[in-house]
């Protein structure tokens, strides 16, 4: 389930003429039954409210005031957003004889033509008031508030948040909130400018289409509609004749997959940025310590796994998004780890709707192809999951099943997309070209048997994500270094760049310049320390054959300490 929550306005769209119909109100008990929330948003004071409408207990929560005021109807709670308005702001508008005039808890109402006496009144004493227009209704209000931040203050108290929301609504004052929802909806008595706006337009007016709208999403949750979160979605990349191929949580999973060096960290860590900056939780499994440097909460480290019950706690804040570093769990224990977490997140997925991305980097390594599926904790269906690999042929079906878009990189792209539809038991789809540096073949299972050039996102933060690690960590001796020289007499292991870089000073100029027109220290750079402009820089030094040892060894050593400014020296100085 991964719309939790219906928020809607009340009159004009719950409502017509104040008054909410039997068949809506049955849609609505059928809502919650679900188990999904509901959220009332009105401009409404809330005694006017309780004398127009008995079933407040059909909400969660009911933002009234305009965003002022926050009640919670099972507990008839009434928590102030707002502070009230001036005493001698609303003397002076009665003094004026301005009528109708209604004062609330913070907001203060009348009608057109009356904003000429408001904003009269508000210059006369300097206050810092806004006015807000719904249809012939001008409600003044603090600066700030409104239905959006009414509604960010009810989801804050369910522990919501808004990606998993609809909004609906048929008015001006409606468009904070539906801005402010993963979807916004609009019924199809509402105003034109806000029909505009809407990710979806019901057939159905006021209370008709609400019971569409709730209809479509017990049959089909984000699904119920062609233009459901058509805001939300993020690019990964573009084709060559200029569509973006986005990505969206509540679609299939995601398959970024290629030899070591092709892109994939990078494509990662571009979606990673991508998703926190738009207020996405995310989830990162992460066995190589290669994403604790991002603005998320890292559990576990290089001797400690994470706790699960750490990891749920942190979860439940639908703003914390979480790195679970698993290079202290024992390499063989990595799948059944990964089993538990993934089984206590499907819980909370199913009330929240969160976390709304799954990111699986070395999913060969925790999915592994020969594991059972029944011990895999997957569904069938794992929208938002992002799996990166090497290989797909190593991952367990299971896993496969679940994706609905593949990335292939590298220049062997095109044998991995046929690896993936050999494993996923699906037709090969024909590749005719490479993709070059910083594309991909995309394919997309509704796209039958053809696979695009794409051009993808970037990271911003380059190689951020690597420098600890690869500067003073232990890389294992999968992906260190070993000088061995032309006749492969020594087996010198550099666990990092600091121990490269203080051997390289070590070694004689024989094994050096072996290594060095071999091409292996780009090799290692490319496929171990996962940075190409840093290998490009290295195989660029590679390829001046009139360098000697000395001078290489000074180029190469600038290079790494310009990117990673990790040699011993500054490393105690800065620890």
């Amino acid at each position: 389930m991964y719309v939790t929550c219906l928020a809607t306005d009340y009159d004009g769209t719950l409502a017509a003429d104040g008054l909410v119909d039997s068949r809506t109100i049955e849609s609505l008990e059928r809502l919650r039954k679900s188990g999904r929330k509901t959220v009332l948003v009105t401009g409404r004071e809330l005694p006017d409210l309780l004398r127009c409408f008995s079933r407040l207990d059909l909400f969660d929560r009911v933002v009234a005031e305009n965003g002022a005021l926050l009640y919670a109807p099972s507990t008839k709670k009434e928590t102030p957003l707002a502070p009230p308005p001036p005493a001698l702001f609303v003397d002076r508008l009665r003094a004026l004889g301005v009528e109708p005039l209604s004062v609330g808890r913070a907001i203060v109402a009348t009608w057109t033509p009356r904003e000429k006496e408001v904003l009269q009144a508000i210059r006369d004493f300097g206050l810092e008031l806004q006015i807000v227009f719904n249809k012939g209704a001008v409600m003044v209000l603090p600066p700030g508030v409104n239905k959006a931040s009414g509604l960010k203050a009810a989801l804050g108290d369910l522990g919501l948040s808004p990606h998993n929301v609809v909004g609906v609504g048929d008015a001006e004052n409606d468009h904070a909130f539906l801005a402010f929802s993963g979807c916004a909806v609009a019924v199809a008595n509402a105003l034109p400018m806000l029909k505009a706006a809407a990710d979806h337009v019901t057939d159905a007016a006021r209370g008709a289409g609400v019971v569409e709208l709730i209809d479509a999403l017990l049959d089909q949750d984000a699904r119920a509609f062609a233009g459901f979160g058509r805001r939300e979605r993020i690019a990964a990349g573009e084709t060559e004749s200029g569509d973006e191929i986005k990505l969206y949580p509540a679609d299939g999973g995601v398959l970024i997959a290629g030899a070591s060096g092709g892109g994939k960290s990078n494509l990662a860590t571009a979606l990673f940025e991508r998703f926190l900056d738009r207020g996405f939780q995310v989830c990162i499994f992460d066995p190589e310590g290669d994403y604790t440097r991002f603005r998320a909460v890292s559990l576990g480290d290089g001797k400690t796994p994470p706790q699960l019950s750490e990891a749920v706690k942190v979860l439940e804040g639908p703003d914390d998004s979480l790195v679970l570093n698993l290079l202290g769990a024992p390499f063989a224990e990595r799948p059944v780890v990964f089993a538990q977490f993934m089984s206590a997140i499907g819980e909370l997925r199913a009330r929240t709707g969160r976390p709304h991305w799954i990111l699986v980097d070395e999913a060969h390594h925790l999915l592994p192809a020969e594991r059972h599926a029944n011990a895999l904790a997957l569904p069938k269906e794992l929208p938002g999951a992002i799996f990166v690999t090497v290989d797909p042929a190593s991952m367990a079906p299971a896993a496969l099943e679940c994706v609905n878009d593949v990335f292939a990189v590298g220049p062997q792209a095109g044998e991995t997309l046929a690896a993936f539809c050999a494993a996923a038991g699906l037709p090969r789809v024909e590749t005719s070209r490479k993709p070059r540096k910083r594309q991909a073949l995309h394919w997309r299972r509704d796209a039958g048997a053809s696979a695009r050039i794409v051009a993808l996102v970037r990271p911003a933060e380059k190689a951020e994500r690597h420098t600890r690690k690869y500067a003073e960590g232990d890389l294992g001796e999968d992906k260190s270094f070993f000088f061995r020289g032309p006749e492969n007499a020594l087996k010198l292991r550099a666990q990092n760049l600091t121990i490269f870089l203080q051997m390289a000073e070590g070694v004689d100029d024989e094994t050096w310049l072996h290594h060095l027109r071999a091409g292996d220290y780009s090799n290692w750079a490319r496929c171990a320390i996962k940075d190409d402009d840093l290998a490009d820089e290295i195989a660029a030094v590679e390829q001046e054959s009139e360098l000697n040892a000395h001078a290489s060894r000074a180029r190469i050593r600038e290079t790494i300490e310009r990117r990673y400014t990790a040699p011993a020296t500054q490393a105690k100085s800065t620890s």
